[in-house]
């Protein structure tokens, strides 16, 4: 008779994860970081690999094209329940309704933000169309506006990450993200994830820190 499989609570926490794990947030925010956090604590990401690490991510995207094409097609969403998925703000709400999600809205200090796209953008050659204080003006619009409206998502349960606060107490927010997607999770493998060498564009308050 075959043995049966222990009753651990990591791997119950894992069975009951009947929802989707969402890292979400701005360009340029420490998505890739919280990905690889959940990744090494235990949740699969959605990823299909075709965009590779390179040096302005060199530890990897975690990216999944078809969720560009959301709202149209949404159909891969059936095999993302108990695993995460990287969603960018601007297509957090076109997320249907049909599905249950957990969302890790990562915040990063805007001038750390608009300084780590240009330096992304200088690197492949490419112009930067709109200047830094107008695209400041275009995302806190949008991070005002979409809060209120995540308020309305029944669906949804969201927790705000500041990305300077992870890199600066990794283990600290890997219980706080442990306790919201309800536990089970390997803590110290998730802390351990956090590379701090990755934070190239600091803000002056946040280098104080």
């Amino acid at each position: 008779m075959a043995l049966e499989r222990p009753a651990t609570a990591r791997y119950q926490a894992r069975m009951s994860r009947d929802f989707v794990t969402v890292v979400s947030g701005l360009p340029r925010s420490g998505t890739s970081m919280m990905m690889r956090m959940l990744a090494a604590g235990g949740i699969e990401p959605v990823s299909d690999g075709l965009r590779s690490a390179d040096e302005d991510n060199p530890r990897g995207y975690f990216e999944l094209e078809r969720v560009k094409k959301l709202p149209d097609d949404s159909e891969w969403l059936a095999q993302a329940v108990g695993r995460s998925v990287k969603v960018i703000s601007a297509l957090l709400e076109k997320l249907p309704a049909s599905y249950r999600y957990r969302v890790l809205f990562v915040e990063r200090e805007m001038s750390e933000v608009l300084a780590s796209q240009r330096r992304m953008l200088e690197r492949r050659g490419e112009p930067q169309r709109v200047p830094d204080e107008a695209m400041a003006a275009m995302f806190r619009k949008h991070l005002d506006a979409l809060r209120q409206r995540l308020k309305s998502r029944a669906d949804m349960q969201v927790m705000f990450m500041r990305y300077d606060e992870v890199v600066a107490d990794p283990r600290a927010a890997a219980g706080r993200i442990g306790e919201f997607l309800g536990g089970g999770l390997d803590e110290e493998a998730m802390a351990q994830a956090v590379d701090a060498s990755l934070y190239r564009q600091r803000a002056a308050s946040s280098a104080q820190r």
